[in-house]
């Protein structure tokens, strides 16, 4: 009896966990069917009911573009799961219908309901591509739910037809102007069984600054009407592109390795009569090259042109307008808009005399688009006011080319008016402790020496004597030797050409060594950026032109006007322009990061060699 009880116990705990834990599910109605099928195949609609017992289910009695030919026919699964003690019961029910599409074009399927204890639940709706019947396949229905791929099945091990597997470049755009972007995307077509993917060698997009668009690892293949047939296809790559010289670019073709399984051309007798043996076949499959027409900016560009193609905004703030010296203040910027946002270079603030400033800091919050990255750009100046006053900050500006209305724009920031405090830290309390501020604004002259003055009495009379003498002739020797190299020192800091001239290549030296321990230690952006700051810092001393007014436009009218050669004004011209854009391509190799510290090591030597004269 006792064991008896305790059965009846367990089983009345065992229904009631379960009862829990079909009360705890979620109740889920979802409708699922291909995404794409093509037209005269027949494929399934499955309604899935997860978490109840349905009835009363009310499914479209006809559907836009398909013929209902047969449904629904139930199926119904169950299971149950007590872990540590937790009972979790899954139940499910589908509700299967059998469709044949009968048009072409996309259409919807409209959701169904269903009714769960007393509740309707309605699913999601599924939209359908209906494409075009393969004008080369043998049709064949299919009955495992799937969109029903058709293939000629042409291909053999010693031939596979370069129509039932291949992959193309496709462009979105063949005509673009400079820094305009366009993507292309790398996209594999096959009617074929695949078994293995092995070598792929995507061209190099030289002339483009490169942004990658991640693509899921387990994406799957779609069904795509192309040139009468249908393929199942999968994009391998999509890159964003962004032009940097105008012209004609050929972007060159990539190449690609699959082994498919295709008939071996040999029969076996089998009890259902004789079937053909299938073997593994590797392809290797290239792309065409492909050519895109650049066509430069309009005329018109700004002085301060951003080098910034898309459409943005600029968005200012400032941390402070009423301060004392020595408090940092932070002006901020932020840049939205789709384009070529990598690429805009900084605009530059114009601070007042004895501001101290540090280099703006630039974060980027970038996503990928076909239309470009969009997001923002957020640039910080951090500058500290040194002495009291009021000052005004000048607008930042930002010009660029609106790719909509294909024109110049130019933003720019309010002026903003500082009012500068006394700092009350700022030396002692002492009447002898000034700062440059007050000795430059309240007066000029300070410190009448008050006291009793010291007397000294005179015992001997040192006229004529030796002493007498030497207390003239020696500081009178002094003063000419001291004026004589007065006067050179001054005639050589007059000279700031040939003062900057002289200190051009050990500056640039100083820097191309940093440059060449960055290159050992493979670090690519620090690399670059340094031997980028030798070549315009070394350009600007050399050509006694401000680094603020050299500029890519100008600078090979200054070099030919210096005298220097074709050959190394274009050496100069591709070493600017190699690191300008090396920290947004992909990763260089170390043979061609050397080759670039040798051509600007070679560069300034056979500019410091020359003997031409400016």
């Amino acid at each position: 009896m006792y064991r008896q009880k305790m059965q009846r116990h367990l089983l009345l705990w065992t229904l009631l966990f379960l009862s829990l834990g079909l009360n705890a599910q979620n109740v889920k109605f979802t409708a699922n069917a291909p995404a794409a099928v093509a037209k005269g195949d027949q494929f399934r609609l499955v309604y899935t009911l997860k978490g109840g017992e349905g009835s009363n289910i009310n499914a479209p009695s006809s559907i836009k573009g398909f013929d209902i030919l047969y449904g629904p026919a139930i199926s119904t699964s169950s299971s149950t799961q007590i872990i540590n003690g937790n009972v979790t019961t899954d139940s499910s029910e589908s509700y299967i219908y059998t469709l044949n599409a009968n048009s072409e074009g996309t259409f919807t399927i409209p959701a169904a309901s269903i009714t769960v204890n007393g509740k309707s639940y309605t699913s999601n709706s599924v939209q359908v591509k209906v494409l075009p019947p393969d004008k080369n396949a043998q049709a064949q229905q299919s009955g495992n739910g799937g969109g029903g791929q058709t293939s000629a099945a042409t291909s053999t091990a010693q031939n596979i037809n370069s129509t039932d597997a291949f992959i193309r470049a496709i462009v979105s755009k063949s005509k673009v102007s400079e820094q305009e972007s366009f993507v292309v995307t790398f996209r594999f077509y096959t009617t074929l069984e695949v078994r293995d993917i092995g070598k792929i060698e995507f061209p190099e997009f030289d002339g483009f600054m490169v942004e990658e668009q991640p693509l899921t690892p387990t994406r799957q293949m779609v069904f795509e009407h192309y040139n009468g047939r249908n393929y199942y296809a999968v994009d391998l790559r999509r890159t964003l592109l962004f032009p940097q010289r105008s012209g004609k670019i050929t972007i060159p073709s990539g190449k690609i390795e699959m082994v498919f399984n295709v008939k071996s051309g040999k029969t076996v007798q089998t009890f259902f009569g004789p079937q053909y043996v299938m073997t593994d076949v590797k392809k290797t499959m290239t792309t065409s090259p492909l050519t895109i027409d650049v066509s430069p900016l309009p005329e018109g560009k700004p002085a301060n042109f951003s080098n910034g193609v898309g459409t943005f905004s600029m968005t200012p703030s400032i941390s402070a307008t009423d301060i004392k010296a020595n408090d940092p203040v932070t002006i901020k910027l932020v840049i939205s808009g789709t384009g070529n946002m990598k690429l805009i270079k900084t605009p530059e603030l114009e601070l007042p005399k004895d501001f101290e400033s540090y280099d703006p800091k630039i974060t980027n919050d970038l996503k990928y688009t076909d239309n470009g990255l969009t997001g923002t750009k957020t640039i910080e100046y951090l500058f500290i006011p040194r002495y009291q006053g009021t000052f005004k900050i000048p607008p930042l500006t930002l010009s660029y080319f609106d790719i909509k209305t294909r024109s110049y724009k130019t933003i720019s920031t309010p002026e903003y008016t500082l009012n500068v405090a006394k700092d009350p830290n700022a030396g002692s309390n002492s009447a002898t402790s000034f700062t440059q501020s007050d000795v430059q604004v309240e007066q000029d002259i300070r410190h009448i020496k008050t006291g009793q003055p010291a007397l000294v009495s005179v015992d001997s009379f040192v006229f004529g004597s030796l002493s007498y003498w030497l207390w003239y002739i020696i500081p009178s020797l002094l003063f000419i030797i001291f004026f004589i190299l007065y006067r050179k020192q001054i005639q050589e800091n007059a000279d700031i050409a040939r003062m900057k001239t002289k200190r051009a290549n050990k500056v640039a030296i100083k820097r191309l060594k940093l440059a060449g321990k960055y290159l050992q230690a493979h670090k690519k952006e620090q690399f670059y950026e340094e031997v980028l700051r030798a070549a315009w810092g070394y350009l600007s001393d050399k050509l006694v032109i401000p680094v603020a007014e050299l500029s890519r436009d100008n600078i090979e009218q200054e070099l030919i006007r210096f005298g220097a050669s074709e050959e190394l004004i274009a050496k100069f011209i591709s070493i600017l322009d190699t690191c300008e854009f090396a920290r947004y391509a992909p990763v260089e190799s170390d043979t061609a990061m050397d080759d670039l510290y040798k051509d600007a090591v070679d560069a300034i030597g056979e500019m410091e060699n020359s003997r031409i004269k400016k």
